[in-house]
């Protein structure tokens, strides 16, 4: 059920030294002159969106979409993509690949410079996601880098206000920051975007991009907040970027990946396959796994094989890439008992991409002693089973189909993890196998 949400006042174009007088100016014109508030600031969080969506500015200038810059990656993005592809003769996919990302700036760097500043009366800033403000924060400031030359960062405030069913009576507003420039122009105000944020309350930055701590801007943010909430289904290298989410990780940085959250219901159902007795004992015979995931980013397959070999005890031996179709890679692990167990990562093409990159499809466990009662095959509900079951050996196994959540948006699942305080230690367990597993890399 959508949150319907009502605004203060439009946003307003300000100077940055005027940002906490016009929010207060916001406030007092409001509720002045009331007998009780009817608008009062919401008191629970504050939270800075950086928000590049590169992609689609570039798109736009080149003249292949139209849309609002907002990062959904909808049916007019979808679109646009599709027909850049085409135009530069570009594989096909739909999807913003490295290929296409590097294709389509140097497209860009060829254009005219009066064609290069993106202009977009729907651009980034000018809404709230429901989703966050159903939480109440306290305020929200959205950095959002544009394409062009640099002039320096413009700002713009206003106020949004959920309407809470059975609570009409009175609003519980977020204030909401708008600050746009290129790169440099916003790593220039990376004090007054800190300054911002409320120091009484927990402090949250969504960095909707690729983690990069020698950035300055995102060094001042990830030391100044108490969680940075990131979704490496955007990573163009999950490898790499993982190692860094690591690293902040062990510098006593608190780390979030919405991605995470997209497992829930592989791991829930990969456990549950092993929760009769007999089944249990026979966990430890199990020394063969194969996953497969949507081609195009193998952050999910990653992080299960992580989160599997963390909760079993593996420990990782080598970590091979042998490409090829579906760019299979092989990990080795040494078991409990020095058993040496297989994994195997396979990216399937398919021809019906949903909004995430590099969804886990199916998941198959088994042994190679055949007396083992271990045999497990998970599969999505979308693509079907037809791979995990060759080889004749299914009708041994206990097969499920996996129900994705009610919604898998990153912003849907940030509102889930806005409700979070603590650091999730089971996600920083799994990663930290994961990283093992790819230091190995050949």
């Amino acid at each position: 059920m959508a949150t319907p949400i009502v605004a203060l006042q439009q946003p307003k174009d300000i100077s940055l030294d005027e940002i906490e007088s016009e929010l207060g100016r916001i406030w007092r014109s409001e509720n002045g002159g009331r007998a009780s508030n009817i608008a009062t600031r919401a008191a629970t969080f504050s939270m800075v969106v950086y928000e590049p969506e590169e992609f689609q500015q570039l798109l736009g200038a080149l003249g292949f979409y139209e849309g609002p810059i907002d990062g959904i990656y909808g049916a007019l993005t979808k679109e646009a993509v599709q027909e850049a592809q085409i135009s530069y003769g570009i594989r096909v996919t739909g999807r913003i690949d490295p290929e296409t990302l590097v294709r389509l700036r140097e497209e860009y760097d060829k254009l005219p410079t009066d064609r290069q500043k993106v202009t977009n009366p729907n651009a980034r800033g000018f809404s709230i996601s429901e989703a966050i403000a159903a939480q109440n924060p306290c305020r929200i400031i959205t950095l959002c880098p544009v394409l062009g030359e640099d002039e320096g960062v413009t700002a713009q405030v206003s106020a949004y206000c959920p309407i809470q069913k059975g609570n009409s009576s009175r609003l519980i507003c977020c204030e909401y920051i708008t600050l746009r420039g290129t790169k440099q122009a916003l790593q220039r105000v990376g004090d007054l975007v800190v300054s911002l944020m409320i120091p009484s309350l927990p402090k949250f930055v969504w960095w909707k991009a690729t983690p990069n701590p020698e950035q300055e801007l995102f060094q001042k943010l990830s030391e100044s907040c108490n969680c940075m909430i990131m979704d490496s289904s955007y990573f163009s290298d999950p490898e790499s970027e993982f190692l860094k989410m690591q690293k902040l990780i062990d510098e006593e940085t608190y780390m979030a990946d919405l991605n995470w959250h997209r497992l829930t219901s592989w791991q829930e159902l990969a456990a549950a396959a092993f929760d009769p007795p007999e089944r249990r004992a026979s966990l430890i015979e199990l020394d063969r796994v194969t996953i497969d995931y949507e081609k195009g980013n193998a952050s999910q397959a990653l992080m299960f094989l992580g989160w599997f070999a963390s909760r079993l005890g593996w420990k990782p031996l080598s970590y091979h890439e042998e490409g090829g179709d579906y760019d299979i890679r092989r990990i080795s692990f040494k078991g409990p008992g020095d058993r040496t167990i297989e994994a195997e990562l396979a990216a399937i093409p398919t021809a019906d991409w949903g909004e995430i990159n590099g969804d886990m499809v199916g998941l198959r466990l088994t042994s190679t002693n055949s007396e083992a009662n271990c045999c497990t095959i998970l599969c999505s509900e979308t693509t079907g089973c037809m791979r995990m079951e060759s080889g004749g050996s299914a009708q041994n196994c206990r097969t499920e189909q996996v129900t994705p959540l009610t919604d898998q948006k990153a912003e849907y699942l940030l509102g889930q993890q806005l409700q979070r305080w603590g650091r999730d230690m089971l996600y920083e367990e799994s990663l930290s196998v994961t990283t093992e597993i790819l230091k190995l890399r050949q």
